[in-house]
């Protein structure tokens, strides 16, 4: 399997698919940037908070990196009812990376590579593989695309877009 991109998505489907006994091949532009928090440093809130909370449920990494790379904890919307009530951490960028690029290391069947896809490869209408800029190509049998808000929101399953984005 390969992932592509090694933010909160890609870093949780690399490291869920790899737990559950693929051979799995992280591809970012650099290992360096494996957990890098383009957006404010905060993991909670209503919305990203249900979120983390389901990911965390099935056993995902953020909840666990979000409690290691810490700095604030707060109860948002205290003044209103329980129903909208949610926790938030303010989160150290530079622990994040850290600890985000220690679960990817010490993840058995899961490698990096650096680099920049360029093409999703196909035989019979199947993925086989990836094209890597300056590496050549990858054989697999299954591609995640997880390159966050780089892609607009949308989210794709075969040839059909399945959430459109803006």
């Amino acid at each position: 399997m390969i992932v592509i991109g090694g933010g909160h998505a890609g870093l949780e489907a690399a490291l869920a698919a790899s737990r559950l006994g693929c051979s799995v091949a992280l591809v970012t532009f650099s290992e360096k940037t494996i957990g890098v928090m383009s957006c404010n440093p905060a993991i909670g809130g209503l919305a990203k908070g249900q979120m983390v909370r389901e990911i965390d449920a099935l056993g995902g990494e953020i909840g666990a990196l979000a409690d290691l790379a810490g700095v604030q904890f707060k109860t948002l919307n205290r003044s209103k009812g329980r129903a909208v009530w949610s926790p938030r951490a303010q989160i150290d960028r530079s622990l994040y990376i850290k600890h985000s690029r220690m679960a990817v290391k010490n993840q058995q069947g899961l490698s990096v590579i650096e680099g920049e896809v360029e093409r999703i490869l196909t035989l019979k209408s199947c993925v086989s593989g990836v094209s890597i800029r300056g590496l050549g190509e990858v054989a697999c049998r299954c591609v995640v695309v997880a390159a966050g808000t780089f892609l607009s929101g949308k989210m794709f399953t075969g040839m059909n877009e399945i959430v459109g984005g803006r």
